[in-house]
């Protein structure tokens, strides 16, 4: 069975892109740390981070990294947490969002009820910061 992630990507349940490419997309998850929380994932149905080939690992890594920079332009942040989880979806992914402080690091302050209105933001920001950077 696909995983959630897979049925995102194909568009089967909706999802807030901010990049795609060949083997990788990125979009916002429902339920940010903070506004600006983007998973990165690529295409290929992997579930173990330390399964991955290196080469797609790399790809993985710099799309991660893109992503970074794009979040701390578009949200003021000085850092960009970066964690990789891999317990609520069997599908590697990695975490990147705005990191303000330690306290943002953790998945128990999540906002589970993020507005539409706020999630649209960040993708509208998202997509503008990674503009500047082509």
């Amino acid at each position: 069975m696909a995983s959630v992630f897979t049925m995102i990507i194909n568009r089967e349940i909706p999802g807030r892109f901010v990049y795609e490419d060949d083997e990788m997309v990125a979009f916002l998850t429902i339920e940010p740390m903070t506004q600006g929380h983007t998973l990165v994932v690529p295409r290929a149905e992997v579930d173990n981070w330390q399964n991955v080939e290196p080469e797609l690992f790399g790809k993985v890594m710099d799309v991660s990294q893109r992503i970074g920079r794009a979040v701390c332009t578009a949200f003021g942040a000085q850092r960009a947490g970066l964690i990789i989880a891999g317990l609520e979806v069997p599908h590697l992914h990695v975490h990147v969002f705005p990191a303000y402080n330690l306290t943002d690091f953790g998945f128990a302050h999540v906002d589970r009820n993020p507005s539409p209105e706020s999630l649209d933001d960040a993708q509208a920001r998202i997509k503008a910061a990674l503009a500047q950077q082509d």
